[in-house]
């Protein structure tokens, strides 16, 4: 059964949970370690954002995402699924929004 586009994504942003926060620039938290402020302080380029740019790009859907972070680095590791049943991972760098 598929199910429609916007109960595909409201289901990656609930699997996604905290981190999309953190992506969209929400403060870390007091205690939380300087290099974790600094990584989510470089993120210019939100979840949704890096999500719709991926669909849009490779004409799939995006059916799991996920934030990796270190090193003061964010990247969004995109799983993604065409018509044809391919499915790929694409990884987009939060900060230029480049698929690296």
């Amino acid at each position: 059964m598929k199910l429609p586009r916007s109960v595909n994504l409201a289901a990656i942003l609930l699997a996604v949970g905290g981190n999309a926060g953190y992506a969209q620039g929400v403060a870390p938290a007091p205690g939380s370690p300087p290099a974790q402020r600094l990584s989510l302080a470089s993120a210019s380029m939100s979840m949704d954002e890096a999500v719709k740019m991926a669909e849009q790009r490779y004409h799939a859907r995006v059916v799991k995402a996920e934030t990796l972070k270190g090193d003061g680095h964010v990247v969004y590791v995109l799983r993604l699924l065409n018509d044809a049943g391919r499915v790929w991972t694409v990884r987009v760098d939060a900060a230029s929004g480049a698929v690296m």
